[in-house]
């Protein structure tokens, strides 16, 4: 067959970049949920006591409402829905910058699981558990851990599964049940199962930036794991895990931004200066309206990751790669306005900006920073340095 007569390739469908009605109805379910569990003065209020997430709030989002099992399908015990959904979810949790593990346990841990075998009982069980809210798992990797970034890992475990190691940083450790381990084992990669309880684990808080993410170390002195797998089975199940945070994580940032531009324009509307709301002067309404134009566009690149991971686009690790290059400076840029346009009752700790920039910035540095993702999306596409 000449070049002339072969068939090209079947074209890319065009991403779906609209909300659908169920995905709406969940943003109204979810939205409700927060507005009346996580407002503002009651997240400052449990940043200020030593537990590790609002517990009440995660059962009544996770179990109540169904988030916890967005992604995993119905056999297992989950709604058999996707990343389109889940995206809906970190949205609304970026607006409230609420302090619940679902990032890393209804998104990253259960990525993870779902690119095994779900007929093992040792895959399906804490799938199903994850997928109804009654365990909290985390992928034990530093949080600034960015797709197909993972090192030689830091945990060693020997042919009889004892692991021995430590790993930093770690997300929503301090409340998670489950642990899932990458591990350096005889033969190549694992991935292993610990159950945070058990003996040879330790945890040990650290203050992050983010108190509403809270960050710790883990540290495991011959505990032992259940084997999920080995090899290039262990590290793609990591590699899909890490790709889809990130292409999920842009959702919240836009969620962060679009809470940060709203609120600066209410501000400047209801705040005075010579007999006139602030926000009539051309100097804050130009930037106002570029700072739209940005979340806007924002919102496009979320969009797009979340419907190629979505849909199995072969452009996906692309479009995650532009959305985490785009979303996170954004997210960081709108917070910072939000701060210097409230003026001095910005800076207040009582104000819940700082909450916003806080994550702003712990987001950017999370699942790889913009520039790696730049670097990424270069590599990807073929673009040389010059």
């Amino acid at each position: 067959m000449t070049a002339e007569t072969r068939p090209s390739a079947a074209p890319t469908p065009d991403p779906d970049l609209l909300y659908s009605e169920d995905e709406d109805a969940l943003r109204d379910a979810v939205r409700s949920l927060l507005a009346d569990r996580s407002d503002p003065a009651t997240v400052l209020a449990g940043l200020e006591s030593d537990v590790p997430y609002d517990t009440g709030l995660w059962r009544a989002l996770a179990t109540d409402i169904g988030t916890a099992g967005l992604l995993v399908p119905e056999k297992l015990g989950g709604a058999g829905a996707s990343t389109r959904e889940a995206a809906v979810v970190m949205e609304e949790l970026g607006r409230s910058v609420a302090p619940v593990p679902y990032l890393t346990s209804a998104v990253i841990a259960v990525t993870a699981l779902l690119t095994l075998d779900h007929d093992r009982e040792e895959v399906a069980a804490p799938l199903t558990a994850l997928a109804e809210g009654r365990t909290v798992g985390v992928l034990a990797v530093p949080l600034p851990t960015a797709p197909g970034g993972l090192p030689e890992p830091a945990v060693r475990a020997d042919a009889a599964g004892v692991l021995t190691g430590r790993v930093t940083s770690v997300a929503d450790l301090a409340g998670a049940e489950l642990l899932l381990v990458p591990a350096q084992g005889p033969d190549g990669p694992e991935l292993h199962a610990v159950e945070a309880a058990a003996d040879g684990v330790r945890t040990g808080a650290v203050t992050p930036l983010d108190l509403t993410r809270p960050l710790g170390h883990l540290t495991l002195d011959g505990a032992r794991g259940r084997l999920l797998a080995a090899g290039d089975r262990a590290r793609a199940a990591v590699d899909r895990a890490l790709l889809t945070g990130a292409g999920l994580l842009a959702s919240e940032q836009l969620g962060v931004a679009e809470w940060c531009l709203t609120e600066t324009v209410r501000h400047t509307a209801e705040r005075t200066q010579f007999g006139r709301p602030v926000g009539s002067f051309q100097a804050l309404k130009h930037r106002m309206a570029a700072l739209w134009l940005e979340v806007a566009s924002a919102r496009a690149a979320a969009r797009n990751a979340a419907d190629a991971l979505a849909t199995g686009s072969p452009d996906t690790a692309v479009a995650v790669a532009v959305a985490q290059a785009y979303c996170a400076p954004v997210a960081v840029r709108a917070a910072e306005e939000c701060v210097q346009l409230h003026g001095g009752i910005g800076m207040t700790w009582e104000h819940p900006a700082h909450l916003f920039l806080k994550r702003a910035k712990s987001d950017e540095l999370a699942l790889g920073s913009p520039g790696r993702h730049r670097a990424a999306l270069a590599g990807l596409v073929g673009l040389d340095a010059p």
